[in-house]
């Protein structure tokens, strides 16, 4: 596995830890639909969190949150709507953000919760 793939995975690994240790059940990580990811997907007090993950060694080319463009965004609340349906919940949803920053073994975790919301058409 290439070392960057390498590094995501244990980023992940660590940002499921951190929910988990705030009490969150993990429902699925790397859920996929459609060609579409969601990196976990979570919940807590009866709200489903789909929370993208962004990691770097560092912040030389922007801040992790930077990289969740518009389209991504997309991705996400298309996938989440089919894991909705797929699942018949009727539970609040959200959508989270954790970025994962610095090497490993010295990594800060910040969780945003409600990092943005579906557009309105």
């Amino acid at each position: 596995m290439a070392q960057h793939n390498e590094f995501g995975r244990i980023s992940e690994d660590r940002a499921a830890a951190y929910l988990m240790a705030r009490g969150y059940t993990i429902r699925e990580r790397n859920w996929r639909f459609d060609r579409k990811e969601v990196d976990i997907i979570a919940q807590k007090n009866g709200v489903i969190a789909f929370v993208e993950v962004k990691a770097r060694r560092n912040d030389h080319f922007g801040d992790a949150i930077d990289a969740i463009t518009d389209n991504k965004i997309r991705n996400l609340i298309h996938a989440a709507n089919a894991y909705v349906r797929y699942h018949r919940l009727n539970l609040s949803i959200r959508f989270d953000v954790i970025t994962v920053t610095g090497e490993l073994g010295s990594q800060v975790v910040e969780h945003i919760e409600d990092a943005f919301y579906p557009p309105v058409y």
